[in-house]
């Protein structure tokens, strides 16, 4: 998901922050459930299923989405996602992240109106607003009547790392301070560190993040060679309207002549 080159950080360096670890030890299920009942003010009865890196790839679409964490509850659903590094066009990665949850539910043979409850959460490291807030929360409303609720039980908010001496709940404060500064001072947050420890000496886990990075790497690579053949085609169509020869065209795009005239 990451657009930026990066390097293979070693497992001894990772932190909670860092995207594999962070499914890794919201696998569990307590663990989870207290980061989600902490961020959100809420008591979750139980959690049903966390699924590390789930990925909803409906039949009709070749794109699909990654989600760092997809969980739900007998009445919710969350997708909690957290970004290490500064992202943009967070609005629109949200937008379409609850296209996605919803069309899985659909997908199940329920009926629009049985839609659960969903909540969109994203933990980054950096203000994405540079509103210097340690919460921002998006529900909608009317724009002419802000007391009338649209009521579609879909809740998108985005938690501050970098502006958490500003938030007035200990609990929030606490662990978005973890999140920024790896320093653990409460009982979920130590909890939270010592699993992070003990998963980067379990083997398994180990080979899975050797394996999650180079197929990761491998991805980049077929974009950015994707990406060359296509700006190489799109430069050949626009000589081609310029009037230049089939012979010129490759000779400029590096494509043969038969792909030219394939145009």
């Amino acid at each position: 998901m990451k657009a930026t080159r990066r390097e293979i950080k070693p497992v001894e360096e990772l932190v909670f922050s860092d995207d594999f670890m962070f499914g890794a030890v919201m696998m569990d299920a307590e663990i989870c459930k207290g980061v989600l009942e902490r961020l959100l003010r809420i008591k979750i009865d139980h959690v049903e299923y966390p699924e590390l890196q789930k990925s909803i790839t409906p039949f009709y679409t070749k794109k699909g989405v990654r989600l760092d964490v997809y969980v739900a509850d007998s009445d919710r659903v969350f997708d909690v996602e957290c970004q290490s590094y500064k992202i943009s066009n967070i609005g629109k990665r949200t937008r379409y992240y609850q296209s996605m949850l919803d069309i899985d539910s659909l997908m199940k043979g329920s009926d629009y109106s049985t839609l659960k409850e969903s909540y969109i959460l994203f933990i980054c490291l950096d203000d994405p607003f540079n509103a210097d807030l340690p919460i921002y929360t998006f529900e909608r409303t009317c724009k002419e009547d802000e007391r009338i609720d649209f009521n579609d039980q879909a809740h998108h908010i985005v938690f501050n790392a970098s502006a958490y001496e500003k938030e007035d709940d200990a609990e929030i404060k606490e662990f978005l301070s973890f999140v920024k500064n790896n320093k653990a001072e409460s009982d979920l947050t130590r909890r939270i560190a010592n699993m992070v420890q003990t998963k980067k000496f379990e083997q398994s886990f180990v080979n899975e993040y050797m394996a999650w990075n180079l197929h990761d790497m491998d991805v980049r690579r077929q974009g950015r060679a994707e990406g060359r053949v296509e700006g190489r085609t799109e430069a050949a169509r626009n000589a081609l309207a310029l009037g230049l020869s089939v012979a010129q065209v490759a000779k400029i795009t590096g494509l043969t002549e038969e792909e030219i005239q394939n145009l």
